[in-house]
């Protein structure tokens, strides 16, 4: 995915939130769920977008959809800005 959709689904707060629920380890969708005042298809389609843009991965265990970060696309967003700073 290009920085563009990174971007993009950093921009959101709720989006945000998921990923900092994420560094303590993987999640179920109703985990994330639980943490919002909001419904669970608008999680889903906030993890969704999270999932396109590469931040987060998914794993299907049973029933059950895990979430875990990428931290991958995380350093190469923050390699870019370093080199915008020209550090």
């Amino acid at each position: 995915m290009g920085l563009q959709h990174t971007l993009r689904a950093l921009a959101d707060p709720i989006r945000r939130e998921i990923l900092n629920l994420l560094k303590a380890g993987r999640m179920s969708a109703g985990e994330i769920t639980d943490h919002f005042d909001v419904t669970a298809a608008s999680i889903s389609r906030h993890l969704s977008v999270l999932k396109e843009a590469d931040l987060i991965r998914d794993n299907r265990e049973g029933k059950f959809i895990f979430y875990e970060l990428n931290t991958s696309v995380l350093e190469e967003i923050m390699l870019w800005i370093s080199d915008l700073k020209g550090e």
